[in-house]
């Protein structure tokens, strides 16, 4: 779509003047002026296709089995590449810390390693794990990856991604 605006020249004259008994120009303060011509013309020459925001639905499972001996599901969606784990969980207001996480977590710093989850399906459309994480899980299996340090999607990329909360909680 595109735009053409035709701005016509505002071309003022000077003011009319005429003499008074001195002699002297006497100034009329009267101006005349054309009025200016603003016209648009929409044209659809070269329409560009909407793009849409890659998304990734995500779904936590819960770390204990409920009432109906099932693990409960949350669902989320999160635009790809934009956000952490850690904090798409606690927008939601999903658990995420075990009891001594509660306590002792950094805040998202990637400092104590308590942030913990499994990642249960999905796992190429989450970055490589980091150093930090590196560091943290060592001896965990690979699945396991830390939420502060986890980016959800790459900017590109949609998909699902199934998540276990608190994965050394599980029984």
């Amino acid at each position: 779509m595109s735009f053409t605006v035709n701005l016509s020249p505002l071309p003022l004259r000077s003011p009319e003047t005429t003499t008074g008994i001195n002699k002297l120009p006497k100034p009329i303060t009267s101006f005349t002026r054309k009025k200016p011509i603003l016209s648009f013309a929409i044209t659809n020459s070269t329409e560009q296709p909407q793009t849409t925001t890659p998304e990734i639905e995500l779904q936590f499972i819960g770390p204990k089995v409920g009432s109906d001996g099932k693990y409960p599901v949350d669902r989320a969606t999160a635009v790809s590449g934009e956000k952490l784990l850690r904090n798409i969980m606690k927008d939601y207001k999903l658990e995420l810390y075990g009891t001594y996480g509660k306590l002792m977590n950094c805040g998202g710093g990637g400092s104590c390693g308590t942030c913990i989850v499994e990642v249960v399906e999905g796992k190429e459309l989450l970055n490589e794990r980091t150093n930090t994480e590196l560091k943290y899980l060592k001896k965990k299996p690979e699945s396991w990856r830390l939420a502060c340090q986890t980016i959800v999607g790459n900017k590109e990329n949609s998909g699902k991604v199934v998540i276990q909360r608190l994965p050394q909680q599980k029984k």
